[in-house]
């Protein structure tokens, strides 16, 4: 590496912590891995944020958890989003003709916010995922089965979205 880029902070083995690979310095007292490949490991494994680091047998434990009640919350969304679609186009034919372009406007800027939160929340679980790591995956995998089980009633068990 040369020694201009390593001063720059720009040493490509420090993993973004900017500390140009001079020790701890004051910053995070671990590293995250960054798998690229399929892996049952957990050493090092932090899940999309450094702080959300796993290191011990519990933390792991509790992560997985949290997974599968992130995930669950997804399928609760879009549920939600599904029943207020339904009330909103139901809303619009007990109205008056002359209010019913407006109704309708607004609905559909409500229904443009909440497909924009759940498209956030389908990429965030996308990078979950992208940890590639065989305990986080089946947690996803888990909590997408959990949510259709509790949440996913009035839709069939097809997916109509790219990203989870």
């Amino acid at each position: 590496m040369d020694h201009h880029a390593h001063h720059m902070g720009m040493d490509h083995g420090d993993m973004g912590g900017g500390h140009g690979g001079h020790g701890d310095m004051g910053g995070d007292a671990h590293k995250c891995s960054m798998n690229m490949l399929f892996t049952w490991d957990t050493k090092d494994l932090c899940i999309v944020y450094r702080w959300w680091h796993v290191d011990s047998t519990l933390s792991l434990i509790l992560s997985l958890f949290a997974i599968v009640v992130l995930v669950a919350g997804y399928e609760a969304l879009r549920e939600g989003i599904r029943k207020f679609e339904v009330a909103s186009s139901k809303r619009a034919e007990t109205v008056p003709r002359q209010n019913r372009v407006e109704v309708t406007r607004r609905a559909h800027i409500i229904k443009s916010v909440l497909y924009g939160v759940q498209n956030f929340y389908a990429f965030m679980i996308m990078l979950i995922f992208m940890t590639y790591n065989g305990w986080v995956m089946v947690s996803v995998s888990l909590g997408a089965a959990l949510g259709y089980l509790v949440f996913g009633g009035s839709t069939t068990a097809t997916k109509d979205t790219a990203c989870h």
